[in-house]
């Protein structure tokens, strides 16, 4: 059934708003992907704040064109059957949640990504960044980092105080 002109204008508008809005928007084909894989991932998706759209890519063209940062983004990998990955809070998890996805289904395979700075990305670099850890990960392990010197001298000085006890304990034995 095709869609009314007012309906592809809710649609190219919301498509905006998601684009305009998102972090990172990811593209992928899903060519051969069931609906039922599809609906698995939507779930999976929301899991981590990303949202999984399946639109038509003259639509895509025109929301970009509607949005003042994306207007000059390359679209001509934009072509057959693509559905885009929107975050509004992690750059790396669009690209995480396809990736782990893409392992149990193959069909399944990444275009680019639109960057929130109206660059698009290679499918190669949005693998590498799939690899990245997430946000909440990097923050950790950035505490992590700093506590490490503050544990190392706290259990370097409660070592050699049980040590010096020790010592002191041994010569009024002795």
């Amino acid at each position: 059934m095709a869609l009314s002109k007012d309906k592809k204008r809710e649609i190219v508008a919301q498509l905006a708003e998601a684009l305009g809005s998102s972090k990172m928007t990811v593209v992928a084909k899903y060519q051969g992907t069931t609906v039922k894989a599809l609906q698995q991932l939507r779930r999976d998706a929301r899991g981590n704040g990303t949202k999984v759209q399946v639109a038509k890519n003259r639509l895509v063209k025109k929301a970009l064109e509607n949005v003042d940062t994306l207007k000059d983004v390359d679209t001509s990998q934009l072509t057959g059957q693509l559905l885009y990955a929107f975050n509004m809070e992690d750059e790396v998890a669009p690209a995480q949640v396809l990736a782990a996805f893409a392992k149990t289904n193959p069909t399944i395979e990444f275009v680019g990504a639109i960057s929130a700075d109206g660059k698009f990305l290679s499918a190669d670099e949005v693998k590498a960044l799939a690899t990245l850890p997430g946000k909440n990960e990097l923050i950790a392990q950035v505490i992590a980092t700093l506590q490490s010197p503050l544990n190392d001298t706290i259990s370097g000085l409660s070592g050699n105080l049980h040590a010096l006890l020790d010592g002191i304990e041994a010569k009024v034995k002795a």
